[in-house]
């Protein structure tokens, strides 16, 4: 989710949380795929009777992709998530997390917030 909807929608760190569990959720994928290339990898090499080493060849490479694919999306959105949650720390009361927008004229790499608490606001940028 884009880091400003997510931030209008359900708040810094409940849309951290999600990024985290999005990723981690690829992560899983990337490991059921590893499985399956390695069944795959198995039954291509041992080439039981009735077998289609061709069928067995392209569901490893087919693994392989989705593994691949995964890998650089969980990737993708640790560090988003990272890059952002380094920022969210208020400058003047110190707060973690505790942001809003504070306008919705946001540019295309920078987004105005403001902490929640104190009321003071900087740039973060995504």
């Amino acid at each position: 989710m884009d880091l400003a909807r997510g931030i209008r929608k359900h708040g810094f760190r409940k849309w951290y949380e999600r990024e985290l569990m999005a990723g981690h959720a690829y992560m899983v994928l990337a490991l059921l795929a590893l499985l399956g290339g390695l069944g795959a990898l198995e039954l291509y090499t041992d080439h039981p009777p009735g077998s289609k080493p061709l069928v067995n060849l392209m569901s490893m490479l087919l693994c392989a992709g989705i593994g691949w694919w995964s890998v650089r999306r969980y990737l993708y959105l640790l560090s988003h998530a990272e890059f952002a949650a380094h920022q969210a720390v208020c400058p003047a009361c110190k707060v973690y997390g505790k942001l809003e927008l504070a306008s919705d004229e946001l540019s295309d790499d920078r987004l105005r917030v403001r902490c929640k608490k104190c009321r003071h606001g900087w740039t973060i940028e995504h």
